[in-house]
C-alpha cells in the first residue's frame, strides 16, 4: 500500500491534480499573490502558531506601520511589540525586528533570495527559508508545517515522520516549475480538507495517491505525540500607582513574554520596598486572572495599593502615566489587570 508515490508518473499525478484545485480553491487571502519579499515573510512568520482568520486582522495594519525592511528596522522595539499584541509569542516580533536590521546592514535592505542566506537571519527556520525562497523567488525547495508533515505522513502512510524523511519526501515532491504555488498548495490541503483528527477525504483531489487512505489509516497518521503537561503557577502581581503613575516592569528579552511591560510580579510590600515607595491606604485585591500558555497554565493573583512618591526605580522598572500605558505592549493578562483596576477606580469615583 505504501508505494503509491514511488514513481515519477505518480508524483506528477500529484502535482497535476493538487495544482489544479489550488487554482480553483485557493482561499483569498492578503498576502496570496503578493510578490514583495519582504511581506511574503511578514506574512509567514504571523502565521507560524497562529490562525488565519487572527493573522489577516493585523497582516494590512503591521504593513501600513512598517512597510518595508528600513521602516521595520528604525522602529523601536516598544513599537513593533504593541504592533504585533494579541498575535503571541512575542519572540517572533523580537527575532523578525533584528532580522531586519540585518537585511538593512548587512544586505543594503535586500532581503536574501536563497535558503542559506535566509537561514543567517535571526529567528529564519528552515520552514521560513523555503517559503520565502519559494515563494518570493521561485527557488525549487521545499517548506515543511505542521500542516505539509501531517499531509506527507497521510500520503506515505508514515506514522512518525522525522524531520529528514519530512525533508527528503517533500523536496522529490516540489513542483519545479511553480514551486512557490506548490508549497502552498500542500499548505492549503493541510489547513482546509487534510485537517487532524478527521479529514475531509471525500473532498481531497488527490485521495486515490493516499496510501492511509487506502489503508483506513487516515485519522492515525501522524501518530499523537505525548504532550508534556503543562506547568501550573501561582504568581503574586503588584499593581502600585501614585495619582495616575502606575509601575510597570520590562521583562527580560531572553524569557516569556519577552520585552513586553507588566505589573511587577510578587506581593505589593516586597514590591514597594524593591522601589523604595512606601504603601498608603488599604492594599485592595483583585479578581484572580487564569492565561494559558503552550506550556504553562498561568493564574495571576494582582492587588493594588496606592504608594506615597514615585522614586527612580530599577532600570528595567518604569513609571508611566495611565494615558500612556496604551501605548506600551502589555500582555493580554495584564491588560485584564488592568482593566480591573480602572473599572474600580471608575466606580469609586476616582
Amino acid at each position: 500500500m505504501k508505494a503509491r508515490l514511488t514513481t515519477p508518473g505518480a508524483r506528477s499525478r500529484l502535482r497535476t491534480r493538487l495544482l489544479a484545485h489550488y487554482d480553483r480553491e485557493a482561499r483569498d487571502l492578503p498576502w496570496r499573490g503578493e510578490t514583495d519579499p519582504y511581506r511574503i515573510w511578514v506574512s509567514e512568520v504571523m502565521l507560524q502558531q497562529t490562525r488565519v482568520e487572527t493573522v489577516t486582522r493585523y497582516y494590512g495594519p503591521w504593513l501600513r506601520q512598517f512597510p518595508d525592511v528600513e521602516s521595520l528596522a528604525d522602529a523601536s522595539e516598544d513599537r513593533v511589540l504593541k504592533a504585533w499584541e494579541g498575535l503571541g509569542y512575542y519572540r517572533r516580533a523580537r527575532s523578525l525586528h533584528r532580522a531586519a536590521a540585518v537585511v538593512r546592514d548587512r544586505h543594503g535592505g535586500v532581503v536574501p533570495s536563497d535558503p542559506a542566506g535566509l537561514l543567517d537571519l535571526p529567528g529564519v527556520g528552515a520552514y521560513t527559508a523555503g517559503a520565502v525562497a519559494s515563494i518570493a523567488f521561485g527557488v525549487v525547495t521545499p517548506a515543511v508545517d505542521g500542516n505539509v508533515k501531517r499531509v506527507l505522513s497521510r500520503l506515505y502512510d508514515e506514522p512518525k515522520p522525522t524531520p529528514r524523511w519530512l525533508e527528503e519526501r517533500a523536496a522529490e515532491l516540489v513542483e519545479p516549475r511553480r514551486p512557490g504555488d506548490w508549497n502552498q498548495a500542500l499548505m492549503e490541503l493541510g489547513a482546509t480538507i487534510c485537517v487532524p483528527r478527521v479529514p475531509r477525504c471525500e473532498r481531497c483531489p488527490v485521495a486515490e495517491l493516499c496510501a492511509a487512505r487506502a489503508a483506513g489509516t487516515e485519522q492515525d497518521r501522524p501518530a499523537a505525540a505525548r504532550k508534556k503537561p503543562a506547568r501550573v503557577l501561582r504568581i503574586s502581581v503588584a499593581l502600585l500607582y501614585a495619582d495616575d503613575r502606575l509601575l510597570l516592569h520590562r521583562r527580560p528579552s531572553d524569557g516569556l513574554l519577552g520585552g513586553m511591560w507588566a505589573f511587577p510580579e510578587g506581593d505589593v510590600d516586597e514590591v514597594a520596598g524593591r522601589v523604595g515607595a512606601r504603601l498608603v491606604g488599604d492594599v485592595t485585591a483583585l479578581d484572580e486572572v487564569r492565561h494559558r500558555f503552550t506550556h504553562i497554565d498561568a493564574t495571576y493573583l494582582p492587588a493594588a495599593s496606592r504608594v506615597d512618591s514615585t522614586p527612580t526605580p530599577p532600570d528595567d522598572h518604569r513609571w508611566v502615566a495611565l494615558r500612556d500605558v496604551e501605548g506600551l505592549a502589555l500582555p493580554v493578562a495584564q491588560q485584564r489587570i488592568l482593566g480591573q483596576w480602572t473599572s474600580s477606580r471608575e466606580s469609586e469615583g476616582a
